[in-house]
Order: structure tokens, then C-alpha cells, then sequence
């Protein structure tokens, strides 16, 4: 138990660190990528391209990490971070931006990307009992949320005092690369002190034949596919309004400096981080997919009314009253689908509909920046996405809400 308390703890770690370097380049990312040249559909394009090669990645995280081995793959993906932070930092050829963005494991929203959660979400569930498990997770996207926004403070006014210094924007918005890459650095270290409890546990024997196994999957099938359809269709939605984008309307909409910005968005993530913390106790009473839900339509009701504010700071209130439930449904969506599957089915299960989340968001992005260059159409994707989220909202409660938990 005690090296299982360290490796809880190493993982608490990398998630701080890989979060704050989220965090630390969503607010400025879509403006990095406006500085090098690009123009609003291009941007669009590029964090479209930087979600698909999330997929990827993802992918085969979840076809190869339990047989390579779970430390490895995170370690690999500590590389890819730090080697797409130099990019960042070294180049503004289109080409090599879009190459580092697809392989580099960005996050545009902020939020968590890539082939980190789904091995980390498996390694956690079998160092704890199962009754811990939805409290754990609380607690481990609170950290998420408090470090995604320190990174967005730290990233938002860094950047306005470079650019108030006299830094060009390209040269300000680099800088805070540098720190993504130094974030892929430090990763490396944590990730090299994990013990093997981290890895598939030899001796959880199954006796299910492995002719009748997909993906890792053998009685969950049925269930991982439809939670995956939904989450995908969530996923979609939410790639309408990434944090990256929201920056940008209120940057070009209202005029929003982006040291503002960067505190909006700590605040938000603060708000965001406490309200997971509080659905663990919610779903003690209702359950998880009552929590999922219950929550998740208030919070989308709010998303559709940003755009209808009249001014900025009236914007930002909804934007945080949003933050303070929007992110409710998260440890009970994790701690649903691992208690749904078997033991030996949740490295598998967490990837695949992490896989299936960043298909639903990856081409939503593209889309955004469509509507975001037409004036007509500049606020429709806070609409799309608020209304294709509660619509997630009222297929999931019909369909799960007699299954177990």
C-alpha cells in the first residue's frame, strides 16, 4: 500500500504538470497560430488537425500500452510534448506548426488530451478499492482543473507583459511554448519514478476465451460502444466552444486583452475543479448518470446564453456560472465507465471512449472556424454546441439510467 500511495501520488503529479502546460498555451494557442499567419479557417484547420492527431495517438495507446507496457507509453507521450513545444519554439512554417500540433499532444480546450488519461485512469482504479474510486477521481480532475488554471493565469499575463514590454506577438506567445516543452521534460522525470504496480497486474487471470476479446473487450462490448456513440457526440459539441476559441470570440468580439483572459479562464478552471470535487458527494446520493445529467443540462442552458450578453464582463459571469457546474458530470462519467466493465477490460474501455471522445471533437473545430469567419454566423457555435449537449444529455438518461453502477 505504501508504494501504491506513491505512485497515486506521482500520478496526481504528472496530471498537475501536464494540465498547467495545457492551461499554460490554450489561452494564446489560437492567437499563436493567427501570429504565424495563418487566417481564421487555417487556425480552425490546424486545432481540427491537432484533435486528429489525438486520435491516433489514442489509439494506439489503447491497442498497445498494457502489452508494451503502461510506463512506456506515458513516457512516450512525455517525448512527443517536449519535442512539439521545440517546434513551436524553433519554426512558423505552417507545415511543421500543423506537424507538431497533430503529433504533440496539444490541447486547444485546456483541458485533458491524449493517451495520459486513459492509462492513468486504469492504473489509478487498480491501485484503490472500487468504493474509492469516484471520490479519487474527484479529486484527481480537481487537481486537473486547479493546475489547467494556474497554467491559463500564468500563460494569460505573461503574454500581456511580454507584449507590454514590446515583445511582437509571434516572440510573446513562443515563449510560453518554451514552457510547454519544459512541461514535456518534467513529465519524463515523474514518469521514470512509477513502480510496476502501474502495469497490468499478472496475476488477474481471465478465463474469457481470447478469440471472443476486440480491442480488449469481451462482455462489455455492447455497453463501451454506446457509452463511446455518446460520448463522441458530446465530445462534438464541446469541440464548438474549446477554450482556445472562446478566447478568441471574446478577444475579437469584445476586445478582451488576453491578460484578462487568462485570469477569466483560471477562475473558470478553479470553479471547474471544485464542482467535480462536489459531484462525488451528489452521486453518493442519486448515483452516477442522475449526477452526469442533472448537472450537465444547466450547464449547457448557460453556454447557449454567452453569446446573448451585451457586454464583456456580463459575458464572463455566465462563462464562470457555467464553469461552476460544467464539469460535474466528469469523475461520474470515469467512475461509471469503469465500474460498468470488468477488471481486465479498463485499460481498454477508458481508451477506447477516450478515442471516441476525440473523434467527436475533431472536426468541430474546423467547423467553429468556418462559422467564426463568416460575421452572420461568428456566435453559432455556442448554440450548436449547447444544443447538441443536452440533446447528449436526455439520450444518455433514457438509455443508461436502469444500468448498473
Amino acid at each position: 500500500m505504501k508504494r501504491a500511495s506513491r505512485d497515486i501520488i506521482f500520478l496526481f503529479s504528472t496530471r498537475i504538470i501536464r494540465l498547467f502546460a495545457y492551461g499554460l498555451i490554450s489561452v494564446v494557442f489560437a492567437l499563436y497560430l493567427s501570429a504565424t499567419g495563418l487566417n481564421t479557417a487555417a487556425v480552425g484547420a490546424v486545432l481540427t488537425a491537432t484533435l486528429a492527431g489525438d486520435i491516433l495517438v489514442s489509439l494506439w495507446v489503447t491497442l498497445v500500452a498494457d502489452r508494451v507496457g503502461r510506463k512506456n507509453m506515458l513516457l512516450l507521450g512525455a517525448i512527443l510534448m517536449m519535442v512539439a513545444g521545440l517546434m513551436f519554439l524553433s519554426t512558423t512554417d505552417p507545415l511543421l506548426v500543423t506537424l507538431a500540433a497533430i503529433v504533440g499532444i496539444v490541447s486547444p480546450s485546456g483541458g485533458e488530451i491524449g493517451p495520459f488519461l486513459s492509462i492513468e485512469q486504469a492504473a489509478l482504479s487498480q491501485l484503490i478499492p472500487d468504493s474509492h474510486r469516484t471520490r479519487l477521481f474527484g479529486w484527481y480532475n480537481l487537481a486537473g482543473s486547479f493546475a489547467t488554471a494556474l497554467g491559463a493565469l500564468v500563460g494569460g499575463w505573461l503574454a500581456h507583459g511580454l507584449l507590454a514590454a514590446g515583445w511582437s506577438k509571434l516572440d510573446a506567445y513562443r515563449m510560453l511554448m518554451a514552457g510547454y516543452a519544459l512541461s514535456g521534460l518534467a513529465l519524463m522525470l515523474v514518469f521514470f519514478l512509477l513502480s510496476r504496480q502501474v502495469e497490468v497486474q499478472s496475476t488477474a487471470q481471465t478465463t474469457v476465451d481470447a478469440s471472443t476479446k476486440y480491442m480488449g473487450l469481451h462482455r462489455s462490448k455492447k455497453v463501451v460502444l454506446k457509452l463511446s456513440t455518446l460520448f463522441a457526440l458530446d465530445a462534438f459539441a464541446g469541440g464548438f466552444v474549446v477554450q482556445s476559441m472562446i478566447a478568441w470570440w471574446l478577444h475579437v468580439h469584445f476586445g478582451a486583452e488576453v491578460g484578462l483572459l487568462g485570469a477569466l479562464f483560471f477562475g473558470a478552471n478553479l470553479l471547474a475543479g471544485g464542482s467535480a470535487l462536489l459531484a462525488t458527494r451528489i452521486a453518493e446520493r442519486i448515483g452516477l448518470v442522475r449526477t452526469m445529467v442533472y448537472t450537465h443540462i444547466p450547464s449547457n442552458i448557460l453556454l447557449c446564453l454567452v453569446p446573448l450578453m451585451p457586454n464583456l464582463w456580463l459575458a464572463m459571469v455566465v462563462l464562470l456560472l457555467r464553469a461552476s457546474i460544467s464539469q460535474m458530470d466528469v469523475p461520474a462519467r470515469q467512475s461509471y465507465t469503469m465500474a460498468v466493465v470488468a477488471p481486465d477490460e479498463r485499460s481498454a474501455a477508458s481508451g477506447i471512449t477516450t478515442v471516441a471522445r476525440s473523434v467527436g471533437a475533431a472536426i468541430s473545430p474546423l467547423l467553429a472556424g468556418i462559422f467564426m469567419a463568416n460575421p452572420l454566423l461568428f456566435s453559432a457555435p455556442f448554440f450548436i454546441a449547447g444544443g447538441l449537449k443536452i440533446a447528449y444529455d436526455v439520450i444518455l438518461y433514457r438509455m443508461f439510467k436502469d444500468i448498473r453502477e
